[in-house]
């Protein structure tokens, strides 16, 4: 991984934190980078961004202090992303990792290839959200 790449996904990363970047722009950056996928981890506080020769980057994300529950609960998981989608007036990133948190995700994955991201919870439940076309 070169330090270009390196440079985009941390740039990536605080534009989601500091809402100066939406996830479709996100996207086509990081894709413009040459990443394939990258993960959120909301337990180790932490996003890696992945190439497809199997190179990884792991950043730190802030730490919330909110205890997940173990059930998950997909369809409030579904109206977070909504409301992102939407750009709902007061939308931010942290806002919305605060929302999927308390539904029970622990993390999501983002497949550039697949055009998806799927959220998980505890026990192994997802909610998988196809890019919208």
């Amino acid at each position: 991984m070169n330090d270009q790449q390196k440079q985009i996904a941390q740039q990536c990363r605080q534009g989601a934190e500091d809402n100066t970047m939406l996830f479709p722009e996100i996207v086509a950056q990081l894709v413009q980078a040459g990443f394939e996928r990258y993960a959120v981890d909301f337990c180790n506080a932490t996003v890696t961004h992945y190439l497809s020769c199997g190179e990884s980057l792991i950043l730190e994300t802030p730490r919330e202090e909110t205890s997940i529950p173990e059930h998950f609960d997909a369809d409030a998981v579904q109206a977070a992303i909504k409301e992102a989608q939407m750009k709902v007036a007061g939308y931010s990133y942290k806002s919305f990792r605060k929302k999927v948190m308390a539904a029970g995700c622990v993390g999501y994955t983002v497949s550039f290839l697949g055009k998806r991201a799927v959220y998980f919870g505890r026990t192994g439940e997802t909610y998988v959200e196809h890019f919208p076309q």
